[in-house]
């Protein structure tokens, strides 16, 4: 996957734009976590570029930028959890997980879905 850091607050106005053309994965990592990185690496192993080419996939470093987690959870209406994975479409959260339940088969089910309504 090519992650690209969640390092800006203002990246979250780009992020809900972007989704209304392409879907947008956020993912919240926490370093220090064995279970976010045990989540992160099985997201890693199963995804598929060419199941979801046009995914941005972006990666937030919750240690370091826990202000930008808390305006994810206030802009997508959703409550803080670490490991996190959301998947953002046409400006909202279709698609929210934590720990051990981020699925990559089910997110590629709700762009599936989000992309086929349009």
């Amino acid at each position: 996957m090519n992650w690209k850091p969640l390092t800006e607050l203002t990246a979250l106005e780009t992020i809900k734009k972007d989704s209304f053309t392409q879907p947008v994965l956020l993912f919240k990592h926490s370093t220090r976590c064995s279970i976010s990185s045990t989540a992160l690496a099985r997201l890693e192993r199963a995804w598929k570029e060419t199941e979801m080419p046009t995914t941005q996939v972006y990666l937030l470093d919750l240690l370091n930028y826990r202000q930008i987690s808390n305006q994810i959870a206030q802009d997508f209406g959703v409550v803080h959890e670490s490991p996190q994975a959301l998947l953002i479409v046409n400006g909202i959260c279709v698609y929210c997980a934590a720990h051990h339940a981020i699925v990559y088969q089910e997110m590629k089910q709700q762009v599936n879905l989000a992309f086929k309504k349009q």
